[in-house]
């Protein structure tokens, strides 16, 4: 049986597709990410990193901390004063779109090439808190990981 060719991508190839066009927008200078949030194959919020609303961001500036210190990536973001794609979409969502809906995050570094864009703790945090009930990441090779964020949650002793 000979396969079909796939004539459009289904909607999660579609939304990771929207967030990489989303982190576009993106302020940082070492990494460029995006968020979409959908429900019901809706688009409800969209987000993507950079300096609070009235701040000089980094492209601004001209210059990142976390860059000129060789700080890795996943670590210090207490000298980052950026805010997260995720955080920015789910704040700009209402409780009611964000009950059961979809969060997409993909991201691009300072070379052009898609990023692992896995959320940090403290985003999963707030995707927990919001009842985002799915979580779609790029994996760095254009791919994508989907997650149930309840997942996350470790059982205490």
């Amino acid at each position: 049986m000979k396969k079909r060719k796939k004539l459009r991508p289904d909607w999660d190839e579609y939304f990771i597709g929207i967030a990489r066009a989303v982190s576009a927008r993106a302020t940082c200078l070492r990494r460029k990410y995006g968020a979409v949030i959908t429900k019901d194959n809706i688009i409800v919020s969209t987000g993507y990193n950079g300096a609070p609303s009235g701040m000089r961001d980094c492209l601004e500036v001209g210059k990142c901390t976390r860059r000129e210190l060789q700080i890795p990536h996943g670590e210090r973001y207490e000298l980052c004063h950026g805010v997260h794609a995720e955080a920015n979409a789910i704040i700009r969502a209402s409780v009611d779109e964000l009950r059961g809906a979809t969060i997409y995050i993909s991201g691009i570094d300072e070379g052009s090439n898609e990023c692992y864009a896995e959320p940090c703790m403290m985003c999963k945090r707030m995707i927990l808190n919001s009842r985002i009930a799915k979580v779609v990441y790029s994996d760095g090779n254009k791919r994508f990981v989907i997650v149930d964020p309840r997942k996350w949650l470790k059982k205490r002793v």
